[in-house]
């Protein structure tokens, strides 16, 4: 540890800002062996979105490695060849809260609610989650580690989530009674990743700050770590491109009542404003954020929250007035909403394609491929189907390389509890477990047949 402290200090007296020490930090030309990384970083990242599928148009007809992506998949079709399907994965946690409630307040738990005041529209009230979220445990274990510790451990990010605090609002756990509340502000999540700037033209002046770093560094450090910084230059560079021009959009967009998005609408600074119709546009800004942090090695773990459990966007962009929650429990002879929700569900697995393909085409720093490589997309839900609620055959659906696991792959696992999934993703990541949540739903370990 005096070595790694004294580097720090040595990066001190170079003048270089905090956030450029940090980035200094994890360059192999200025690392002790003893904090040097063994392994290849690994990634991952939970990406929820609610309300349940459409199974006839999302599950793959055919297991193994001939299965062909469905309707609602059919945007991942560019890596088909790194994507997994997990059907047969079932939320089997019982007790507390109606079937929204425990399809969230479980999914990453997996464990039950505590009893609480909390009411849906049926079954009991309860509270939040009785234990931490795999995401929250496995931060703890990477930060436990030298080796693996980085700036802030876990993102969790958000788009469009309602500003109270609830069951249905809240994906990630730190541990029993502690829901993680996700920023859905990409300009508070800009300030936490580089600075807390009260104005958005600020922007520019912390990236000069990062590039007069690189300057500094750049006579520092190696080729190849010259070669890194350049690469997180640009990232940054594009990233400071991009904001400014959905800034100037943002300006030009009008904004909607409350009252007619459907949830609670927080207060936000002027520019794209946190309202239905900018949807696409915040989604969009939290994915460029989120693989820019990723490159800068400032987490290894991350949630992203589209919306909520019950969301309710209007989805107006793609001719729909009425709520996803809404059109979720009309029957299934109802075409016209049967229709809508293939294309909502459509809509969320474009933008899970979209983050793969931004990590895809981000050279993985210091190490040969891309970051899709080494980090695996988890997406998934709270309910298998909406207007049933239930939680057996929940959506799983990976993609990427970072669990190590095979890809290209249909599986079907015959409604094992989604408890073993979890215990799994901590194996994966070097912190096997005996059990996850609820150990009366962990009987035979973690999943076989993924390696």
């Amino acid at each position: 540890m005096s070595q790694y402290l004294s580097r720090r200090d040595f990066l001190k007296n170079t003048g270089l800002s905090a956030l450029g020490i940090h980035l200094a930090m994890g360059l192999p030309s200025l690392a002790s062996a003893a904090t040097a990384p063994a392994n290849r970083k690994q990634r991952l990242i939970y990406v929820f979105s609610p309300n349940g599928v459409i199974p006839d148009h999302f599950w793959p007809d055919t297991l193994g490695s001939e299965f062909e992506l469905k309707r609602i998949l059919e945007p991942l079709k560019p890596f088909r060849d790194q994507t997994i399907t997990m059907h047969g994965v079932c939320n089997q946690i019982r007790g507390d809260g109606d079937g929204h409630m425990r399809g969230i307040g479980c999914l990453l738990t997996g464990i039950e609610l505590f009893p609480g005041d909390i009411q849906g529209g049926s079954d009991t009230p309860a509270g939040w989650s009785m234990g931490v979220s795999v995401d929250q445990y496995l931060k703890g274990k990477l930060q436990a580690s030298p080796e693996t510790q980085t700036r802030f451990g876990s993102l969790e990010f958000g788009v469009m989530v309602p500003e109270r605090a609830d069951t249905w609002t809240r994906l990630s756990y730190g541990g029993p009674n502690q829901p993680m509340a996700p920023i859905d502000n990409p300009y508070q999540m800009f300030d936490k990743l580089y600075g807390q700037q009260k104005n958005r033209q600020m922007l520019s002046s912390v990236l000069d700050g990062l590039q007069d770093d690189y300057r500094r560094l750049s006579t520092m450090v190696s080729t190849e770590d010259r070669q890194m910084l350049e690469e997180h230059l640009e990232l940054t560079r594009q990233l400071e491109k991009d904001l400014k021009v959905e800034l100037n959009a943002g300006k030009q967009n009008g904004s909607e009542s409350a009252d007619n998005v459907g949830h609670a609408v927080p207060t936000l600074p002027a520019n794209v404003e946190e309202q239905n119709d900018n949807m696409p546009l915040i989604t969009k800004m939290q994915i460029d954020l989120l693989v820019n942090s990723f490159a800068a090695d400032f987490a290894r773990v991350s949630t992203f929250q589209i919306t909520n459990s019950v969301g309710q966007p209007r989805m107006k962009w793609l001719d729909i007035e009425e709520g996803h929650h809404t059109l979720s429990h009309d029957p299934d002879e109802n075409e016209d909403s049967y229709e809508k929700l293939i294309k909502i569900n459509t809509w969320y697995c474009e933008q899970v394609a979209y983050l793969a393909k931004r990590l895809s085409e981000t050279p993985e720093p210091g190490a040969d491929g891309s970051m899709l490589d080494n980090t695996t997309i988890v997406w998934t839900n709270e309910l298998g189907k909406g207007n049933n609620h239930t939680r057996n055959n929940i959506p799983f659906v990976m993609v990427g390389g970072g669990l190590g696991w095979k890809t290209g792959l249909a599986h079907d696992f015959k409604k094992v509890s989604h408890n073993r999934l979890l215990m799994s993703f901590c194996e994966a990541m070097g912190h096997p477990v005996e059990s996850f949540g609820n150990p009366d739903f962990c009987g035979g370990g973690a999943l076989t047949g993924l390696v």
